[in-house]
């Protein structure tokens, strides 16, 4: 067997974990009845959502309240594709009807204020929740201004395309608008940041959609970082499918952006080069979604500290943080790692609630993207809880194989359709 076989099929049986992770460790359930207790949830996404669905398996006897402004969650992950006309929009987004179905009661409605002494939340339709436990999954928000003259004005003109929803449609917009030969500019932060891979992915598919309809474009992708996941793996595909249409620029030769004009989209790097894009996507530096800071549970980096064996507040008792706002490293901050944190946060506020032990806690990972229609690559990990954080498990997970052939690449590419069909019928599905 060669090596690549070996990888495949660990990231089979990592993927393979998505539904099942944490269900061995959840704690059983107990038929005797008793007061309800009444948990909230805040964001309906890959952490929230999935917490609220778990909760109510683990714990049929508990009240649980999902707060989410959107009438239907559309996704990051496979935004890129639309981007690159493999995926309709409306395939991307999801309803909540299939946690109604669970005895979920769903408010659509955003969390404005949160006091943790009183235990209460109040909502933007003007109603105020108590709760005896809390789980916030707010995702993120832009760091508005930490990169010069690029505030959420500047959003509207140089799109971010980093939460899925008007901003991805303004830049497909913008790219379908854009004459051939243009150049569309990338501007990408330092970590810590959503959907580490995100960026790269998205050059690819963006390259896809030039290849089809603007041939003669180039895509220049400035970056703060020296290196970036999956790096040889991304550039030995953006060579083979798409030759020199992407460049990347590294931190060291001055990929580091400092300034951004948006309306005549330029930007400015450390060393005072100026580039200027026909189309400007910025990718800003981010931090822990609002309410998160309003609930007192981030610290100065601006993301929430948590318990790894509980992803409970390390600042407040009963709020539980899930998803891209949490620090979790070395977890990315991944759709798959936000639904094992919201997993294993069900199975303990289930035990909190009996008074039982608490569960093992134990994650994995796996993140594909996309470079071709037919060209997948992936990364896989596993990890566990260790004197209160989160590490990762020695000799796991692992990336793609450099070199592999084209069937194995094929077949990476049909494993991210599986697994976003999988995952999002896990968590919003009837």
């Amino acid at each position: 067997m060669r090596p690549h076989d070996n990888s495949i099929s660990r990231r089979q049986v990592l993927g393979g974990m998505a539904a099942g992770s944490l269900l061995l460790g959840a704690p059983a359930l107990v038929q005797a009845r008793q007061a309800s207790a009444h948990v909230v949830v805040v964001g309906g996404g890959f952490g929230g959502a999935t917490a609220a669905r778990y909760l109510r398996r683990y714990h049929p006897d508990v009240q649980i309240t999902l707060i989410e402004p959107a009438q239907r969650f559309y996704t990051c992950p496979f935004s890129n594709l639309y981007l690159a006309g493999l995926r309709e929009w409306d395939s991307l987004g999801h309803g909540f009807d299939g946690l109604r179905k669970q005895g979920i009661e769903v408010v659509h409605a955003s969390a404005e204020q949160l006091d943790a002494r009183g235990r209460t939340v109040k909502l933007s339709n003007g109603s105020t929740l108590r709760w005896d436990k809390l789980v916030l999954s707010p995702g993120v928000d832009m760091q508005w201004n930490k990169l010069q003259g690029y505030d959420q004005a500047a959003a509207e003109h140089a799109p971010h395309a980093w939460k899925a929803g008007a901003q991805t449609q303004l830049l497909k917009r913008q790219l379908q608008a854009m004459k051939d030969g243009g150049t569309f500019i990338m501007t990408i932060p330092e970590n810590p940041f959503r959907c580490p891979p995100g960026p790269y992915e998205r050059a690819a598919m963006v390259a896809h959609y030039f290849r089809q309809h603007k041939p003669k474009s180039k895509i220049l992708l400035l970056d703060a970082k020296t290196a970036f996941s999956k790096q040889a793996l991304f550039m030995q595909g953006w060579k083979a499918l798409y030759g020199n249409m992407i460049e990347w620029v590294g931190q060291v030769d001055d990929g580091e952006v400092v300034r951004v004009d948006a309306r005549r989209r330029e930007v400015e790097t450390a060393f005072g080069q100026k580039h200027r894009a026909d189309v400007l996507n910025v990718i800003p530096p981010q931090k822990a979604g609002l309410i998160a800071e309003r609930a007192d549970v981030t610290n100065a980096s601006g993301w929430v500290p948590v318990h790894g064996g509980s992803f409970e507040s390390s600042q407040v008792q009963d709020v539980f943080v899930v998803g891209d706002a949490s620090i979790a490293a070395p977890m990315p901050k991944s759709a798959f790692a936000a639904n094992t944190q919201g997993k294993l946060v069900a199975a303990v506020i289930a035990a909190q609630l009996r008074g039982q032990a608490l569960p093992q806690a134990s994650f994995s990972n796996t993140c594909y993207s996309l470079i071709g229609p037919d060209y997948g690559i992936s990364v896989a990990g596993v990890y566990k809880a260790e004197r209160g954080r989160v590490v990762e498990m020695p000799d796991s997970g692992g990336v793609s194989p450099l070199d592999a052939d084209a069937r194995f690449r094929r077949m990476e590419a049909l494993y991210g359709q599986g697994w976003y069909s999988a995952i999002t019928g896990d968590i919003w599905g009837g």
